[in-house]
C-alpha cells in the first residue's frame, strides 16, 4: 500500500497546526516523522486517520482519492493509529480492548469471545508480542499496554500503522523489545509511521526521515548520512548544544535528610524499603533505575502525596514526615510529576487556571480568599512565553495543548516561583530536543542558585549529564551511589547496578 497526502492544510481557528504538506508513505519501510513540540505531527496523522477532515488537500490510497467521514473509514481503508496516551478501558481484558467496536459474533449475534482470544492469540505468534489475552489491563505494565494497542489496529487489518510518541513511556529496555516488533511489523510488509523527537530513537529506526517545524515540511533526512545535530537544527530552526555545562560543585548545607524510609504500595508489599539519603542546597542528585523499582513511591513520599509507613523526612531541619503537600509546597518544595495528565494538570481548565493551581491562595494571586484573575492572567501569559508553551491564549483548554506543550506549562509552574527544593521526575518526558535544552538549563539554574534537586529520569544519558551523584534504586532500595565530582560516571557500571548486578 502507498499513501500520499498532498498539499494537507488543517487550521484552528487562527492557528495553521500544518500548512501545505506533502509525504508519501509506502509499504515496507519506516518513515521517521520528526519534529519539535506543536509542530503539528500528530494533527496530521489524525488527518489520516480521520479524526480530522483536512481544510485544504486532499490522501490518496495507491493513487486514488479518498474522503475519510471519520476514523471508521480510515481503519477500513487499513489504516490503524497507536497514539501517545492510549485508549484502554483498564477493567477490561485484552481481548475484551481489542474487539471493543468490532465484536465477533457468534450464533444469533451472541458475542464470541473464544473466537476473539484465539485471534488475538494469532496475532501474537505472527508478530511475537506475546500478550495473554485474558489478563486485565490495570495489571499490565505500560510497555504490555502498548502492544494491546499494537494489537487491537493488527486485529482490525491495519497495512499501515502509525505510531505517536510510542517511547515516551517506555524503559530503555521496553524501548529496544518494541523496536524488535516495529522492525517485524515492516517486514511483513506494513507501512510504519513513527512520529518522535527522539533523534537517536528516529536515526535507528527509520529508513527514511521527514521534518515538520511549525506546520511545514522543512526537510529530509537519510537515517544512514544524517547526523543528530543536523535534524536537530532542522527541527528547532537553530544550533542546539547537546552538552550540559554546569558550574563546579559547590554543595552547602543538608536541605532534605531521608532516614529509614519505608513506603508500601497499595497491596503492601513493600516500595521503599530503609532508604537514607541526603541532598544539599546546590547540587543535583540523581535517582537512576528501571522504572517500577521504587522511584515513583519515593517522590510520591516526599511530596505528601502517600503515607509513610516508617523512617523519617526533614526538609531545612523540620520534620515534614506526615506533612501536608501545601505545607511541603509553602516551605519551597517544587514538584515536577512524572504523569502530566494524571497528576500535574486538570485538562479541562485553562491554561491560566493550571497556572496557578498550587498558587491560587497566595497574596500574588488572591484577597480575602477572592482570586485575582487579570492578574493570574497576565503572569500566565508571562511564564508561557518565558518556556515557549505554543497555545493561542491562556484561556485554551490545557487539554488541547500538545503533550509537550503540556509538559512545559507544568514545568513552567513549578519553576516560576521562589523555590528552595526541587523535585523533578521525569521533567523531559514527551519534549524535543530545544524544550530539554532548555529545562536542563532552569534546573541548573535553580541548582546554582543554592536549590537542592532530586532529578528521577529513565533516560540515563540525562541523569549522567544533569547529576552531580548518582544513587541507583533496585526492589527499592539504593543499592549503588555514585560521585560524578569525583570519578567520571560510567554507563556500563551504572546500568549493572540498575540490573541489580551490585558487588
Amino acid at each position: 500500500m502507498e499513501v500520499e497526502l498532498r498539499n494537507i492544510t488543517k487550521r484552528f481557528g487562527e492557528v495553521v497546526a500544518n500548512d501545505d504538506v506533502n509525504l508519501t508513505i509506502r509499504a515496507g519501510e519506516v518513515l521517521g516523522l520528526l519534529g519539535e513540540n506543536g509542530a503539528g505531527k500528530s494533527t496530521l496523522m489524525n488527518v489520516l486517520s480521520g479524526l480530522y477532515t483536512a481544510d485544504e488537500g486532499e490522501i490518496l490510497i495507491n493513487g486514488k482519492p479518498v474522503d475519510f467521514k471519520g476514523p471508521g473509514d480510515s481503519i477500513s481503508a487499513g489504516i490503524g493509529m497507536v497514539h501517545q496516551h492510549f485508549m484502554l478501558i483498564p477493567v477490561f481484558t485484552v481481548a475484551e480492548n481489542v474487539i471493543l467496536g468490532v465484536e465477533p459474533t457468534g450464533k444469533i449475534d451472541y458475542l464470541d469471545l473464544k473466537k476473539a482470544r484465539l485471534q488475538v492469540r494469532e496475532i501474537n505468534q505472527k508478530y511475537g508480542l506475546e500478550v495473554d489475552p485474558d489478563e486485565l489491563i490495570e495489571n499490565l505494565p505500560v510497555g504490555i499496554q502498548q502492544r494491546v494497542e499494537i494489537i487491537k489496529v493488527l486485529f482490525r487489518s491495519a497495512d499501515v500503522i502509525i505510531f505517536d510518541e510510542p517511547t515516551a513511556v517506555l524503559t530503555p529496555q521496553e524501548v529496544t523489545e518494541f523496536f524488535e516488533i516495529v522492525k517485524s511489523l515492516r517486514d511483513t510488509g506494513k507501512a510504519i509511521v513513527f512520529i518522535t523527537h527522539k533523534l537517536h530513537e528516529i536515526l535507528d529506526i527509520s529508513d527514511r526521515i521527514s521534518v515538520l517545524r511549525r506546520g511545514q515540511i522543512v526537510g529530509e533526512g537519510d537515517p544512514q548520512t544524517t547526523t543528530q545535530t543536523e535534524l536537530a537544527e532542522m527541527m528547532v530552526g537553530r544550533p542546539v548544544s547537546f552538552n550540559v555545562d554546569k558550574e563546579p560543585y559547590a554543595p552547602a548545607d543538608v536541605l532534605l535528610d531521608i532516614e529509614d524510609l519505608t513506603v508500601l504500595r497499595e497491596n503492601d508489599d513493600v516500595a521503599v524499603d530503609g532508604i537514607n539519603l541526603k541532598v544539599h542546597s546546590g547540587e543535583i542528585v540523581g535517582v537512576a533505575g528501571v522504572q517500577g523499582n521504587g522511584q515513583s513511591s519515593l517522590i510520591e513520599a516526599l511530596t505528601g502525596l502517600t503515607r509513610v509507613a516508617g523512617g523519617t523526612v526533614k526538609f531545612n531541619g523540620q520534620n515534614i514526615t506526615h506533612a501536608s503537600t501545601r505545607a511541603r509546597h509553602r516551605m519551597g518544595i517544587a514538584h515536577i510529576p512524572e504523569d502530566r495528565q494524571r497528576m500535574g494538570m486538570i485538562a479541562d481548565f485553562s491554561i491560566a487556571e493550571n497556572m496557578v493551581l498550587d498558587t491560587y491562595y497566595d497574596d500574588r494571586f488572591s484577597k480575602h480568599r477572592v482570586i485575582n484573575w487579570p492578574k493570574a492572567y497576565k503572569n500566565s501569559a508571562r511564564v508561557a512565553a518565558d518556556y515557549d508553551v505554543r497555545m493561542t491564549s491562556v484561556h485554551d483548554a490545557a487539554g488541547n495543548l500538545s503533550g509537550g506543550n503540556q509538559q512545559k506549562m507544568v514545568v513552567a509552574r513549578e519553576l516560576s516561583r521562589e523555590t528552595m527544593f526541587l523535585i523533578a521526575a521525569q521533567p523531559t518526558r514527551g519534549l524535543d530536543v530545544g524544550s530539554i535544552e532548555y529545562i536542563h538549563s532552569r534546573i541548573i539554574n535553580a541548582r546554582d542558585e543554592g536549590d537542592g534537586v532530586l532529578f528521577v529520569s529513565s533516560e540515563l544519558d540525562e541523569i549522567m549529564a544533569l547529576s552531580d551523584r548518582v544513587v541507583v534504586m533496585f526492589e527499592g532500595r539504593i543499592v549503588a551511589e555514585f560521585d560524578a565530582t569525583t570519578h567520571p560516571l560510567d554507563k556500563n557500571t551504572i546500568g549493572l547496578a540498575m540490573a541489580g548486578a551490585v558487588a
